[in-house]
């Protein structure tokens, strides 16, 4: 075998060399200001370990009631473009409500939004490379993990899926008497009228990467026109045999 050929089948056998799969499974329970506990969250997250770092493929989430463990909503994410901008199905059938985001196109999302009133409403929003999606945010913090525990921020444009629109946000370290966490950070809009009208979420990271607390505006509906405010704890139940994040 020449060099040339040599050179050749080293890098053929480099590029079909399979990734490993990896799993990452996590819970949290949401609870009121006051301490009431509202849900739980089971998070099964199936990716594969990509240069020593954990890379989401899908993740399955079930919403349970507390006091008899019955799932009451659920979603389903998948992560076929980029871990930012996973697709989203989402349902909540005690408000006959559902919620699907998907991207027929390059630069282009469709979001189908089945409203608690019972109407319909479909959005085509066009994106680009910095606009998160639902639980993208996590792994934006973890793409940008040594410079945001290292005091620097990212900017970046969030979908408010049930307005059709994304805006602009910057995430941020941060400090929170409420959250103990290794690392705090908090995802802040800087739009001169939503600034005024969305409040911040807060987020708490442990020293490998794992997301232990989330503070802020949930998908979970409290009523037909609102929302639960929570903080949610997580905790790790199964680690993937990777890193979560890059080492600094």
């Amino acid at each position: 075998m020449n060099i040339v050929s040599g050179i050749s089948v080293a890098l053929l056998t480099f590029v079909a060399a399979p990734a490993l799969a990896a799993t990452l499974n996590f819970s949290g329970t949401a609870k009121t200001p006051d301490g009431k506990i509202l849900y739980q969250e089971i998070h099964s997250a199936e990716g594969a370990c990509i240069d020593g770092l954990f890379q989401p493929k899908s993740d399955q989430i079930h919403y349970r009631r507390p006091e008899t463990g019955e799932v009451f909503a659920s979603k389903a994410l998948e992560y076929q473009g980029s871990v930012l901008r996973p697709v989203v199905d989402f349902r909540q059938p005690d408000f006959s409500e559902s919620l699907n985001i998907r991207y027929p196109d390059p630069g282009l999302l469709v979001i189908d939004w089945q409203m608690p009133q019972g109407e319909t409403r479909t959005f085509d929003v066009p994106y680009s490379s910095d606009v998160v999606v639902d639980a993208g945010f996590d792994n934006l913090v973890r793409r940008h993990w040594n410079e945001l525990v290292n005091g620097q921020t990212t900017e970046f444009r969030f979908l408010g899926p049930t307005r059709g629109e994304h805006y602009p946000f910057v995430l941020e370290p941060t400090e929170n008497a409420d959250i103990r966490a290794d690392y705090v950070f908090q995802i802040r809009p800087t739009g001169m009228v939503l600034r005024f009208l969305v409040d911040p979420i807060i987020l708490g990271y442990n020293s490998s990467g794992a997301l232990t607390d989330y503070l802020g505006l949930t998908n979970i509906r409290e009523s037909a026109d609102s929302n639960y405010t929570a903080h949610i704890r997580y905790s790790v139940d199964t680690w993937p045999e990777c890193e979560l994040t890059p080492s600094n």
